[in-house]
């Protein structure tokens, strides 16, 4: 028996964050009935989100992790109230699970989008207390002070708290329209807009250029995804300190061939 957010989060179903939203919002059943956060499931139940049933896996998938080049104005929800075009229709399908954003970014943002088929893998990338890097290009309207930019450094308070960037870079332009390079380590609702609100400055372009150690290549257009290699993908699991899926895979396919061979002795 496992505890019905990590399970679900092994499943691709949502990094557990996102599935103790839904949780909490009454959106997940379990035969039929209402889960509750910290509920015990062993898979072999139906499982519903929003009334639809899940496909689960017996066994647990190979990682992946997938970039995406988002465009401006497509949402990063599954399901737009409005109807609105979302980023998942322009993902490639998966035989098992499915996509779980890796972080989010809003209607009028573009850039780097990552993807996993791992819930856990996707909760550790969107932690705090993992303090993985986002980079942001940022192009502002009107007049930035060295003393703007030092409040930015050493932080301002927002409606959910102090916030700061870590790094700033002047990245040039010309006239009042200004870009700089931004780095945070935190992913707030429209942080990166609100700090620079704060000082009185307007955005007027952003883009996420960098999630972690991954950098949007340049020829990678608007719309387009790309996965990334098995060897890479390994390397962050490691650097997490996660063990890969696979290796679970390996182990439970050792012991029902070690149980097999019992059987036969």
């Amino acid at each position: 028996m496992e505890r019905i957010q990590k399970y679900l989060a092994n499943q691709g179903a949502g990094s557990r964050r996102q599935i103790d939203a839904l949780l909490q919002q009454g959106r997940i059943s379990v035969n039929g009935k209402t889960a509750k956060p910290g509920d015990q499931i062993d898979g072999r139940e139906k499982i519903a989100i929003d009334g639809k049933l899940l496909r689960l896996q017996r066994q647990l998938a190979k990682p992946k992790i997938l970039m995406y080049h988002k465009p401006v104005g497509q949402v990063c929800s599954r399901a737009d109230p409005e109807g609105r075009e979302d980023v998942y229709r322009h993902l490639p399908p998966l035989q098992h699970g499915r996509w779980v954003s890796i972080g989010r970014l809003d209607l009028n943002t573009s850039g780097l989008l990552l993807f996993t088929n791992d819930g856990e893998l996707a909760n550790r990338l969107m932690h705090p207390s993992y303090e993985v890097e986002r980079e942001y290009a940022v192009r502002v309207h009107g007049a930035v002070s060295l003393d703007m930019l030092q409040r930015l450094r050493d932080g301002v308070t927002l409606d959910d708290g102090a916030a700061h960037f870590d790094d700033i870079l002047d990245s040039g332009g010309s006239g009042t329209n200004h870009w700089y390079h931004v780095v945070l380590k935190e992913g707030r609702n429209r942080e990166v807009r609100r700090l620079w609100g704060a000082v009185g400055v307007e955005v007027s372009r952003l883009v996420r250029v960098r999630y972690e150690q991954f950098k949007l290549p340049k020829w990678l257009k608007p719309g387009k995804s790309r996965l990334l290699d098995e060897a890479v993908v390994k390397g962050v699991y490691q650097r997490l300190g996660l063990a890969p899926k696979e290796r679970d895979i390996r182990r439970k396919r050792d012991n029902r061939g070690a149980g097999r061979q019992r059987r036969r002795a």
